[in-house]
Parts: C-alpha cells; sequence; structure tokens
C-alpha cells in the first residue's frame, strides 16, 4: 500500500522545492576564441540568480577553471547563496592552456624561461574576457570584480590584479607560487630580496593599485625552507608579499586578509575548505 504524505507537508515540499529552484545555480560551459593566445579558451560559467538591479551583479574570474569541481565551486556557491551569505555572483572558470607558458609573471619569465606568454594572458584577460563577460551578463558593468587562483594560478592571479587593478578590485590567492624566481635558488649569489620576481615587481612599481587582497597559506604544503628559519617557503613567501605591499601605504591594513592554516596541504581539498571564505570576504552580504 503506498503511502501518501499529508497534505500540508506535501503543499510545504512543493513551496520548499520551488524556492530552491529559484535560487539555485546556474552552470554553462562556452568558448572564447583568444587573438592573444590564439586559441580556444574553454570556459566554465556558474551564475548565482541574476538580480533585479543590474548594478548588485559581481564577478569572479578563476584561473585553472578546468578544476572547479575539484574546487567545489558550485556546491559551495549554491550552500552560501541558499544561506544569504553572499551577493550576487558570475563566476568564471578559465580551462589552462600550457600552464607553465602562460602563467607567471608578465614580461618577467623565470629562470627556466617559463611564464613566456603570461603577459599574452594578462592582455586576454583584460581587453577580450572582460568585454565577453559584461556582454555575457547583459550589464553595462560589475559591482566589483576579483581573480582569484591556486598555486601558479594564484602567482597569475595577483600579477594580473596588480596590474589591471582600474578593471580589477579584488586578489584571491590560495598558496600562490610567489616563489618564482629569476635566478635558481642553489645560484651563486641568489637573493630572496632581489630574484622573486613578482616581489620585486611589486616592489620596484610605479603604480599604486587600490586592490584588497585575500591570502591563504597551509603549513604542510612543502619542506622547503630556503632560508632555514623554520617556517616552509610557501608561508614565507606569501607574508614577504604582505610586507612589500603594506611598505607601499596603497591600502589599509583591514583590506589585507592573511590566512594561515597548520594543518593545510597543496590540494584541492583544503583549498575548497578555504574558498567559502574567500567567497564571503569578496563578496559577502554585509550587515
Amino acid at each position: 500500500m503506498k503511502k501518501i504524505l499529508p497534505y500540508p507537508l506535501f503543499f510545504f515540499l512543493i513551496v520548499y522545492l520551488s524556492s530552491w529552484c529559484k535560487t539555485g545555480i546556474i552552470q554553462e560551459e562556452d568558448e572564447l576564441y583568444s587573438l592573444f593566445l590564439k586559441r580556444q579558451v574553454k570556459l566554465t560559467l556558474i551564475s548565482t540568480p541574476r538580480p533585479r538591479e543590474k548594478g548588485r551583479m559581481n564577478l569572479l574570474l578563476l584561473n585553472d577553471g578546468q578544476d572547479m569541481e575539484k574546487f567545489r565551486v558550485k556546491l559551495i556557491l549554491d550552500s552560501l547563496r541558499g544561506k544569504n551569505l553572499i551577493n550576487p555572483l558570475l563566476v568564471i572558470g578559465i580551462h589552462a592552456g600550457d600552464r607553465l607558458k602562460e602563467y607567471g609573471v608578465a614580461d618577467f619569465p623565470d629562470y627556466m624561461g617559463r611564464g613566456g606568454q603570461a603577459g599574452n594572458y594578462a592582455s586576454f584577460i583584460n581587453d577580450e574576457l572582460l568585454p565577453y563577460a559584461i556582454k555575457k551578463a547583459g550589464l553595462p558593468k560589475f559591482k566589483s570584480v576579483a581573480m582569484a587562483g591556486c598555486s601558479l594560478g594564484g602567482l597569475s592571479a595577483f600579477d594580473i590584479a596588480w596590474s589591471h587593478a582600474d578593471r580589477i578590485n579584488k586578489v584571491g590567492v590560495f598558496s600562490g607560487s610567489f616563489w618564482w624566481r629569476d635566478k635558481d635558488d642553489k645560484a651563486t649569489g641568489y637573493s630572496d630580496s632581489l630574484d622573486r620576481i613578482m616581489l620585486q615587481k611589486t616592489r620596484s612599481s610605479k603604480k599604486n593599485p587600490h586592490l584588497k587582497y585575500w591570502f591563504y597559506a597551509g603549513a604542510k604544503e612543502e619542506a622547503g625552507d630556503r632560508n632555514k628559519n623554520g617556517i616552509i617557503d610557501v608561508i614565507d613567501d606569501t607574508k614577504d608579499l604582505i610586507e612589500v605591499i603594506k611598505s607601499k601605504n596603497i591600502c589599509l591594513p583591514d583590506e589585507i586578509k592573511y590566512t594561515e592554516d597548520e594543518n593545510g596541504r597543496h590540494d584541492y581539498p583544503w583549498w575548497s575548505h578555504q574558498l567559502p571564505h574567500f567567497l564571503i570576504w569578496a563578496f559577502g552580504v554585509k550587515g
């Protein structure tokens, strides 16, 4: 004999499911041909429902978009939006091409020649992807724009945000590869102060971009400790970059957020654990 739900409960479930559908998010795949990169760039777009007031929509550009499922972006967005913790948001995950060529610091390849196309990738973001995003969303502009990435994608996100702060407001870096250097650290004359490319570029930059910065590093990501101070390099490099930013007096102290996990490892389970914190920091519903 089939059990029939009492009418009040049945009605509640219909209302609940209808409400869930209305607050659910949409995922789609797309491609954009880049003249700068000379390739089709695959994109994964995940969007919360579009607000009636178009000026409330935000944008997140995410490196390594091919790994959005590992990063649990859709699940986390759905949860945060369902709890009304973040404002309307469009996430565009950019599928990587050759990461060791396209990610890095624009105009400054590392000592092995890696990152030689980083400048072209930055131009793709600024001149091709951002106009695409605005057109796709049907907006004159976004309320705020952030760029984020993990590891080498985090280095790339920081460099692009730093150089294009007129278009990007915030940057999120998960375990950024700020060790990126123009000389082998075993080479004679190597200097942390002079040879870490992103730190040196930031330090010598004549630009004073007004960005908001979010950084994460885990204490169990690696064993490397170049300066033998008992602190692994990913933490040292991140903290050193933060000190460079602070020394330039280009943002308020509370516009830099640094999080460290004593058990954190260099992998998506740990990064996805931090993703909700970054999203609430960048796009949270205030008050």
